[in-house]
């Protein structure tokens, strides 16, 4: 346990360590001064992204495929019935623009009324910076859209900006820290005096530091979700959108750094999703929580940021954030070549190196398990864990040490990557050393050989180990049938048929369970095939 704690704390920054016991000591006062008028704005904010209806009537929320009542669950405290997330999502007022949400202006004006009333500066869930950050955002879109905020809510939104001002998350950094910083700058334009300029400025400073820490090169966000990186993409719109709004408040160059930055990142992201057009399932990731490619292509087209669908080659690898995509007529794969996000925050990684995704004839084939919760118990240790993805366990190990709900100790890092497109095939090795912390030493290592009809895995072990597994893991809609001692055949829930051959290693069909989205967990199979010590794995598909 103590060397789980010295490999966790020693990648972090010396930041983290000083606001993290600087958050947790020190507890702001605030004015309760409301003199700050509303700027004047000159053009009406366009339509962001809409996401589903989440409140059902005035007293019912619909989180996480999950609903509960808010006179039995509250605002706050613990309840049995829903989680941290769950909690999160009720204090975010995402439902203020959602789809249909002009036909229920009755229940978000009492929703409002309520939550400024029963959420006292400073105390509870809340106003945590992270919801706090979210809220904000979400009433200005919602008074910025032509409804009406009370003045009661106005003078809370001061007193939300004004909190968070004092609440920025440096010790947590990434995606909460853009979020704080984002929400400065719609305060910061949505109000007009000397301390709401502050707060523009701390935001926009914040936030041309984190896109040149937080984007890669490639276009891809550093935390290797292709969830976050979406939530990402849509936060950078939502700049543009009020960058428009509030016309030459922000400096012109600026502006046009987010345009060019989103064109990137939607490049990225259009590698990264499956024929069926939703994301791919490396590290934390599930449907419904971040906007689609579509869905995003649509909002940045409102805003004039036009970006055209990548016509894409055989071979796409996006060299900095470490994914491979491959293409032929009829299958799509993706490679996780990467290492699991940045050294100092992984908390939304899985120990899945090496591991890879696969669609044939449009539909998913191979996937990894997904993402359900975030709750600290078994659920999110499996679904962080090796096992959970398209790759190969060590000795019962996971690849990189995930521990807890968000904690990585030992991580493992990729190398040797090699990639070559030959006459018939592409050809892909690569290594990772997260198993060399165990004793002998292994080595994992994977060549992927790419066909036009069939796609092969090679797994092989360097340096000794008691047992080694490569798992593979079917989407929920395949079936999958032993044959002969070997050989498999898969019927697609379209019908295509297709072949597997364990040609070395031996094969065992076992249960397991796919997470499409949160609160949702599919009951699915999985083969397993233990490595020959000397000779590895290999499988074939044939299409």
């Amino acid at each position: 346990m103590i060397s789980r704690y010295f490999y966790t704390i020693r990648y972090l920054k010396l930041k983290q360590i000083y606001f993290r016991v600087f958050f947790h000591l020190f507890v702001p006062k605030i004015s309760e001064n409301f003199k700050i008028n509303l700027r004047v704005y000159k053009n009406k904010f366009c339509l962001p992204v809409q996401k589903k209806t989440s409140l059902l009537n005035k007293d019912t929320f619909h989180f996480l495929n999950s609903s509960n009542s808010l006179s039995d669950v509250g605002w706050n405290g613990k309840s049995n019935k829903v989680s941290k997330l769950w909690r999160y999502n009720q204090h975010y007022f995402d439902d203020l623009n959602a789809i249909g949400s002009s036909k229920r202006k009755l229940w978000h004006n009492q929703l409002l009324k309520r939550w400024v009333n029963e959420n006292k500066v400073g105390k509870g869930v809340g106003w945590e910076p992270y919801p706090t950050s979210l809220r904000i955002v979400n009433w200005i879109k919602y008074k910025l859209s032509q409804n009406i905020l009370s003045s009661n809510s106005i003078q809370s939104l001061t007193l939300q900006a004004r909190w968070l001002s004092k609440r920025v998350e440096w010790h947590i950094l990434g995606n909460h820290l853009f979020s704080n910083a984002k929400a400065l700058v719609f305060a910061g334009l949505f109000f007009s005096n000397k301390e709401t300029e502050v707060w523009l400025k701390k935001g926009l400073k914040i936030i041309k530091h984190e896109l040149n820490e937080q984007v890669l090169e490639d276009g891809g966000n550093f935390e290797r979700s292709p969830m976050y990186h979406a939530i990402f993409l849509e936060d950078i719109l939502d700049l543009i959108n009020i960058s428009q709004v509030y016309p030459k408040s922000i400096q012109e160059q600026q502006v046009k750094e987010w345009i060019k930055i989103a064109k990137k990142m939607f490049g990225w992201l259009d590698t990264m999703i499956h024929p069926d057009g939703e994301i791919s399932f490396f590290n934390d990731a599930a449907k419904g929580i971040a906007p689609n490619l579509n869905e995003l292509k649509r909002y940045a087209q409102r805003l004039g940021v036009n970006y055209n669908s990548i016509k894409f080659n055989k071979i796409v690898h996006l060299q900095d954030s470490g994914y491979v995509r491959l293409t032929s007529d009829n299958a799509v794969v993706l490679l996780d070549v990467a290492p699991i996000g940045p050294d100092y925050l992984p908390g939304h990684a899985h120990a899945d190196t090496l591991s890879f995704e696969l669609s044939l004839f449009g539909q998913r084939l191979l996937v990894n398990g997904g993402t359900s919760e975030y709750e600290i118990g078994l659920v999110r240790k499996y679904e962080r864990s090796t096992k959970a993805h398209n790759t190969v366990v060590i000795n019962n190990k996971n690849s990189s040490e995930v521990w807890r709900q968000f904690r990585v100790a030992r991580r493992a890092y990729p190398f040797d990557l090699k990639i070559k497109e030959l006459e018939n095939f592409t050809n892909i090795i690569c290594a990772h050393d997260g198993y060399k912390r165990l004793a002998g030493k292994p080595i994992h290592k994977r060549n992927w050989q790419f066909f036009d009809s069939s796609f092969i895995i090679k797994d092989h072990i360097e340096g000794s180990f008691k047992n080694a597994y490569a798992y593979f893991h079917f989407h929920p809609s395949i079936t999958i049938v032993k044959n002969q001692d070997n050989i498999f055949k898969i019927e697609m829930s379209n019908g295509q048929q297709v072949d597997l051959y364990v040609k070395t290693g031996r094969p065992l069909i076992e249960k397991s369970y796919y997470s499409s989205e949160f609160g949702k967990r599919f009951k699915t199979q999985c083969l397993k095939v233990a490595l020959d010590k000397k000779d590895g794995s290999c499988v074939q598909i044939l299409w």
